[in-house]
């Protein structure tokens, strides 16, 4: 009568050990490849070594960083891209006081990197900013960084960003379309859709975005406080495969095989990557520790208080964790 018991009580103990190394679901929000490297892990060779392990991706793909902002408000996912303008919008308007960055994207214009771009048909009318007034701008979304750069832009050239221009809510891949068909007469280029060779025949640069408001923290990485506490392991893992890809993909060595995967991930001929794709001055930069550049998003944060986009300033440091990617870098 003893036997049975023990069995059953080894059983459990077996099944629950099992139950806990079941790898832990991390729900990751995206907008563009190659800006994202989460849906690049599992298809590059020899760096997403934890995923399946410890963790397991669910991605979902939004338009742009505001579309993530409400995303992220409804607990759809766990880790976001946030812009330095979309993420003080949401501590100041949405409450997410949960809410920690703990990794660095993308950065726009920094350290001689490239930058987004505003175009406009070259036939078109719009020679300087001034002229922009009474057109329509294609944006990614009120208060992501593009939207925040156009607004600034506007002032700058004494014109107001409320009336002076109407602005139409546009997902990237539309763009070109949006332009060529002059339903809009400017409109955000980010790459890799800037460099595709019909825009850039029919269109040129007004103006980047550095021009208008320096180098910024374009993306940078954040997730609830409560997710992280209870699975800082598994977010920890998943950020050592994230470094390990900035760093394949910006490895020179890899260059090739880099383009050719983004290319089949984008559906895009390889030649469209060649040339610029994970290059010093022809992508944007990309910290190869993972660590965002805070003072520059602060600095970003008090210009958007100063042109009244936000109520009041905002001090980040309490929202910031970088422990978890530091650790992840410590392990490269």
């Amino acid at each position: 009568m003893r036997v049975l018991p023990t069995a059953l009580g080894l059983a459990l103990a077996f099944a629950g050990s099992v139950r806990a190394a079941e790898p832990v679901t991390i729900r990751v929000g995206w907008a563009v490849v190659p800006a994202n490297l989460a849906p690049l892990l599992a298809v590059t060779p020899g760096v997403a070594r934890h995923l399946g392990q410890s963790y397991a991706l669910e991605l979902t793909h939004f338009t742009g960083t505001p579309q993530q902002m409400t995303g992220f408000a409804a607990g759809e996912i766990d880790l976001g891209s946030f812009s330095y303008s979309t993420f003080s919008i949401a501590i100041e308007n949405a409450g997410l006081t949960d809410a920690r960055i703990v990794a660095d994207i993308l950065q726009d214009g920094a350290h001689g990197a490239n930058s987004n771009e505003f175009m406009v048909l070259n036939d078109g009318p719009i020679r300087t900013i001034e002229d922009l007034s009474g057109k329509i701008f294609a944006s990614i979304g009120g208060g992501g960084s593009s939207d925040i750069a156009m607004r600034v832009a506007l002032r700058r050239h004494g014109l107001d960003d409320k009336t002076a221009v109407t602005f139409v809510e546009v997902g990237f891949p539309s763009m070109k379309s949006m332009l060529l068909s002059k339903k809009a007469d400017i409109v955000t280029a980010v790459t890799p859709f800037s460099k595709d060779p019909e825009l850039r025949q029919a269109a040129h640069t007004l103006f980047r975005q550095a021009d208008a408001i320096g180098p910024t923290e374009l993306l940078m990485m954040v997730g609830h406080g409560a997710f992280i506490a209870k699975n800082r392991a598994a977010v920890v893992d998943f950020l050592e495969d994230d470094l390990r890809a900035v760093r394949w993909y910006t490895d020179p060595a890899n260059h090739d095989e880099a383009v050719a995967i983004v290319a089949r991930f984008t559906k895009q001929p390889p030649e469209r990557f060649q040339s610029w794709l994970f290059t010093k001055t022809g992508d944007q930069y990309r910290d190869p520790n993972g660590l965002p550049d805070i003072d520059g998003a602060e600095a970003s944060i008090a210009m958007q208080h100063e042109f009244g986009f936000l109520k009041a300033p905002l001090d980040l440091k309490p929202y910031v964790d970088l422990s978890l990617v530091k650790e992840a870098a410590s392990r490269l």
